[in-house]
């Protein structure tokens, strides 16, 4: 089965709006045409300028990193799906551990961003993952499966295909630990799994799993090679353009 490779850049706080610009115009100019998806996903101010230097890269996509649930209303501060959307961007980041952890975001409400987003036409990235308690006390495949469950597995087969997965081992975010490949392996495999049992094999091998913990250019090529492990959602290594186009040329031949 050969499933989609996306290799998604997390900016998080990051880069003022020229620095984003040339971020953005750097990685645009030096990608080859192929079959590896590229999302980069700047702060919203950068959206619109982003998706107009990805125009003319046909492998180039760009991402928000959050959308609001609702479609519009009294929520300052706030940003919609539709706005997201309507910038060009096509995906959303949902569910990263640092929404969670920072603003308290839960399964329900997931649930409903990831609607919001899919209704809105955008293509949501999915995170799940375990904090370092959880991997140690052995519960990690269920908390995951919880994350799954609460958030994205009562969708449609129809809605859930346009979804993309994104693992994050939270104990391997900015810590400077990064989960073994086989760990990465075995986790990826556990989620494809559960996927199976929801939604049918065939699904489950259409979905594209994400790897998302201190992945860099000296370690992507052993995760990419892992059979379940279908690319990288990059966080401080999409900020250096070098090290990024790295990563996306570490898939095997």
């Amino acid at each position: 089965m050969n499933r989609t490779r996306i290799v998604a850049g997390n900016w998080k706080m990051n880069k003022s709006y020229e620095e984003g610009r040339d971020l953005a115009k750097a990685i645009a100019e030096n990608l080859q045409p192929s079959e590896t998806v590229v999302v980069l996903a700047p702060p919203f101010i950068h959206l619109r300028g982003v998706a107009a230097i990805a125009e003319g890269v046909s492998n180039l996509h760009v991402a928000a990193q959050n959308c609001h649930q609702e479609t519009s209303g009294a929520y300052t501060g706030e940003i919609s799906a539709p706005m997201v959307r309507s910038t060009g961007a096509e995906y959303v980041i949902l569910g990263h551990s640092e929404r969670r952890q920072y603003f308290g975001e839960d399964g329900p409400l997931l649930a409903k961003k990831v609607k919001a987003a899919l209704a809105a036409g955008l293509k949501p990235i999915f995170c799940c993952g375990e904090p370092l308690e959880i991997r140690e006390a052995g519960t990690h495949v269920a908390l995951v499966v919880e994350q799954l469950e609460a958030s994205v597995f009562d969708l449609s087969p129809e809605d859930f295909a346009k979804v993309v997965i994104a693992y994050e081992p939270v104990w391997a975010i900015g810590t400077g630990r990064t989960a073994s490949p086989e760990q990465a392996q075995d986790m990826h495999k556990e989620i494809r799994d559960a996927i199976a049992k929801k939604y049918g094999r065939d699904l489950a091998q259409q979905t594209s799993i994400l790897y998302g913990g201190s992945c860099k250019a000296s370690n992507a090529p052993e995760l990419f090679s892992q059979p379940d492990v279908d690319g990288g959602l990059i966080g401080g290594a999409s900020l250096d353009a070098k090290e990024f186009m790295a990563i996306i040329g570490s898939f095997p031949a």
